[in-house]
């Protein structure tokens, strides 16, 4: 009988489950102990200062590149004023040569425009004298169509006068009219 209530007695720390025997706490609290200060120290003096090192590098990698980010972007706006203000020179430049050009363009018009009416009133002038030539020889020819006809027409009625009389009466007409 002692075998089998000592059978038994196995069988109930058999039937049991170990980690809730008290009698495997203290060795259970031994090793979660040792392997929670294993932990500890591991993550204190090894695990942590790594991640707060990459922490901190990434952090004044971060800020550097902030920096750097600000300067060129200092650097861009001043390129950028540089580019106007050269723009507004070139635009101002390019004024300046357009003007220059139009203010001599202007004066090489005028300039042959005044020879253009220089030699027009000369041609003016050069047609009017022969056209007063022309309307003086007209006349004497007029002046001796008008005797020779007034000469006819006094023939026809009969009458006969002097050249010199014609020549006065006609004269005279042409004068008044």
């Amino acid at each position: 009988m002692i075998i089998a209530a000592e059978a038994a007695k196995d069988a109930e720390k058999a039937a049991s489950f170990a980690p809730f025997d008290p009698w495997h706490f203290p060795s259970q609290i031994f090793w979660l102990v040792v392997l929670f200060g294993t932990l500890y120290i591991v993550l204190s003096r090894i695990i942590l200062p790594r991640i707060g090192s990459t922490l901190e590098r990434r952090e004044s990698t971060i800020a550097s590149d902030l920096d750097e980010a600000a300067r060129l972007n200092e650097e861009a706006v001043d390129a950028q004023k540089a580019v106007d203000v050269s723009i507004a020179k070139a635009h101002a430049k390019a004024r300046e040569t357009a003007d220059k050009a139009r203010g001599k363009i202007d004066k090489e018009i005028a300039t042959e425009t005044a020879k253009v009416d220089a030699e027009v009133d000369k041609k003016l002038a050069e047609a009017e004298t022969r056209i007063s030539a022309l309307r003086a020889d007209a006349m004497q020819n007029v002046e001796g169509i008008a005797v020779d006809a007034a000469a006819s027409v006094l023939g026809k009625f009969g009458s006969k006068a002097t050249d010199a009389n014609l020549k006065a009466a006609v004269k005279t007409a042409l004068e008044e009219g």
